[in-house]
């Protein structure tokens, strides 16, 4: 373990010594934020760059959860941030949208409520027939694709929260039931008293903390998206100038003479990968250091925070040894590398907000680091937890380790580390 870790520290102080490769593995993505960050305003004196998004709410429900999430956007915390106007007509409010008059219109249909909340006399009845949820429309502007993309998350974010309460509060009452400790009359006014404080501040989106922490961590700043984002895409090239490392060693001889040295292969191989994996979480890391320190921004959870940063660094990691294994040459994996972080880049939302890609694109994306990611980075940067990062950690990690697995066959296959 310990020479598995000296090989690895060893390709991380190489990287702090190559200038070339700091410029462009920091420097870069660093000064392009910069540049980001004044076109999109973040810079001109505003405290996140976003303020009065103009956005038009059309609540059709009318009932406790519709209500809940009209009070949402009505809030004091996001009065400096949304611009909310109430409609009744649909139709009407998509119009304002296609004439860029707002940035979304979020269409809250009639029987939300409902579809989430059973009524009391079907709650627990088997032979009645649930109501299929119905879905928020969120119809965004495509020329206003960060402003709606906030309101976007907030709509998710709200969304989410309901769907966990009901779904934690129903399976409590089940075992209570199932034990004996309530009887199926109480449970069903129990059911429906799940939702009853949904207005509340402290039961509903994160958009309505009352406390002066949680208020601050709603704060959308628009360098909570281009930093990562341009750290994310610059990732890719930290990854495969790891991987030329390897190719480069094997051809100037240094690998085969660690090989027949009293190392085995697999601490050869795992601390170069080890290697790539420290350079990746450097880079991201500092990068994002750097954001909190020099431009305020704030990511709230710092667990949640460094579990992504590693779980990011994995997936790209992952790529980064593929990259390796079909790749001949160092040149191979620089070329190579650069095209995985450019596509990676505009497939991952590192440009554009997804939300504004086709639907073929979006579902693509699920392919890249990059996405997962900035979904982990936004839900931080709207106060988001560690809980509430389980499915990007997941597949991340997921992705990660599925692709080591095939560069580890490949590595074999094709002889890259042999004695």
């Amino acid at each position: 373990m310990k020479k598995l870790f000296l090989i690895g520290l060893k390709d991380l102080r190489l990287m702090f010594r190559d200038r070339a490769a700091l410029v462009f593995m920091l420097l870069a993505p660093f000064l392009l934020t910069i540049g980001m960050g004044f076109v999109t305003g973040r810079f001109s004196g505003s405290s996140s760059g976003l303020s009065d998004i103009p956005v038009v709410i059309v609540n059709l429900d009318n009932e406790q959860l519709g209500n809940a999430l009209a009070d949402v956007f009505a809030s004091q915390e996001l009065a400096e941030l949304m611009e909310p106007t109430e409609s009744s007509d649909p139709e009407a409010a998509r119009q304002l949208i296609d004439d860029d008059e707002a940035a979304a219109a979020v269409i809250i249909p009639e029987g939300f409520t409902r579809s989430i909340i059973p009524a009391e006399e079907t709650a627990f009845n088997e032979s009645s027939v649930q109501p299929e949820p119905v879905k928020i429309e969120v119809y965004a502007n495509p020329s206003r694709p960060t402003s709606s993309g906030v309101v976007k998350a907030i709509v998710d974010e709200f969304v989410s929260r309901v769907e966990e309460g009901r779904t934690s509060g129903m399976t409590s009452i089940v075992q209570l039931i199932q034990a004996g400790l309530l009887d199926p009359q109480s449970a069903e006014r129990e059911a429906s008293a799940l939702f009853q404080d949904v207005e509340q501040t402290e039961n509903t989106s994160i958009t309505l903390k009352t406390n002066t922490e949680g208020a601050e961590a709603v704060e959308f700043d628009i360098l909570a998206y281009m930093a990562p984002g341009m750290a994310l895409l610059f990732l890719m090239y930290t990854v495969s100038y790891g991987g030329r490392s390897i190719l480069a060693e094997r051809s100037q001889g240094t690998l085969p003479r660690l090989l027949v040295s009293p190392t085995s292969t697999l601490q050869v191989l795992g601390g170069k990968v080890l290697g790539i994996f420290f350079m990746g979480v450097a880079q991201v890391g500092i990068l994002i250091l750097a954001s909190t320190i020099l431009f305020g921004v704030k990511w709230g959870d710092s667990l949640g925070l460094a579990v992504l940063i590693l779980a990011t660094v994995l997936g790209a990691t992952g790529w980064g040894l593929l990259i390796t294994a079909i790749a001949r040459t160092p040149g191979q994996v620089a070329s190579l590398g650069t095209a995985t972080m450019l596509i990676f880049g505009i497939l991952g939302g590192s440009f554009i907000d997804l939300d504004q890609m086709p639907a073929l694109v979006q579902t693509l994306s699920k392919i890249t680091p990059n996405a997962w990611s900035l979904d982990g980075f936004t839900t931080l940067a709207l106060g988001g937890t560690l809980p509430n990062l389980r499915e990007p950690i997941t597949a991340l990690v997921i992705m990660g380790t599925l692709l080591f697995s095939i560069s580890v066959v490949l590595f074999s296959r094709n002889g890259i580390v042999q004695k």
